[in-house]
């Protein structure tokens, strides 16, 4: 009996062979290395992905689809095939590896969960070689996006803070099966190989530009009045008169520098 795609998974099926085809060309899989899938579903990923000689692990949450994978990819055994949600799932630490050898990971990844997830992948992003994801359109122009966008925000400053955001190419809803209402794109993430900037407190950063761009549309001073005042803004170089969509990535570390100093002394930022 063909599978009734579930909509509690976010379940639309990558069905187009030419889209599949541009999708293995870019992530070029070779023997030897470790590639870990995310939600594999039907398997058409998975088959190339195995026939390429790479090591494929796969994470399934649908138990009904994982039981069918050892029919639809041949050669792929139980042992790399995952049960749970990749949500809760360590994927760093899903296949033993031998020293300085990192995993690829890559999905077509359901929309419902694509955010929480790719904040999940970037506290592990060290253990991560490259990731390749296909996402909502509108996720990819915003992780990849520049100051002054109305795109820019929170998840922009996560994914570039750990990686390369590299988009790839666009994909037409047809592609799917069901079909679903919007356009995706295909990405490609590279870790950093050291940090861009100097986060000495990452709660401190976190907290910052999860206050700033709350209120978005108020000037900074006003949207980090409960964080800091005006004269920390400044003394990190600054400007308190914009808005969070407005100073990148070098300015949000330079704030949480001041904040995580002055918030060291006694009487903490306040009494500064």
């Amino acid at each position: 009996m063909p599978h009734r795609p579930r909509k509690r998974f976010g379940q639309n099926f990558l069905v187009d062979p030419m889209v599949i085809e541009q999708i293995l060309t870019a992530i070029a899989p070779v023997p030897g290395e470790v590639i870990v899938e995310i939600g594999p579903g039907q398997g058409a990923l998975s088959g190339p992905l195995q026939e390429s000689g790479a090591e494929l692990h796969v994470v399934e949450i649908d138990r009904d689809l994982a039981a069918d994978l050892p029919q639809r990819v041949p050669g792929l055994e139980p042992g790399q095939i995952h049960v749970g949600d990749a949500l809760a799932t360590d994927l760093a630490s899903l296949v033993p590896l031998p020293p300085g050898q990192r995993i690829r990971v890559v999905g077509n990844l359901p929309y419902n969960i694509s955010t929480p997830l790719l904040v999940r992948l970037m506290e592990s992003a060290d253990a991560i070689r490259d990731m390749h994801f296909m996402l909502q359109k509108e996720v990819v122009t915003r992780m990849a996006a520049s100051p002054g966008s109305r795109d820019y925000g929170r998840l922009t400053l996560l994914c570039q803070l750990h990686c390369a955001v590299v988009p790839l190419f666009d994909v037409a809803p047809t592609a799917f099966d069901p079909v679903p209402r919007v356009f995706s794109s295909f990405v490609r993430l590279i870790p950093h190989a050291s940090p861009p900037v100097d986060i000495a407190d990452p709660g401190i950063f976190q907290s910052i530009v999860t206050q700033a761009f709350s209120q978005r549309r108020k000037t900074l001073n006003n949207s980090l009045k409960s964080l800091m005042t005006a004269a920390h803004i400044r003394e990190a170089g600054v400007d308190p008169s914009l808005r969070a969509e407005a100073i990148g990535l070098a300015d949000y570390a330079a704030l949480a520098k001041v904040m995580a100093h002055y918030a060291s002394q006694p009487g903490g930022i306040h009494g500064s």
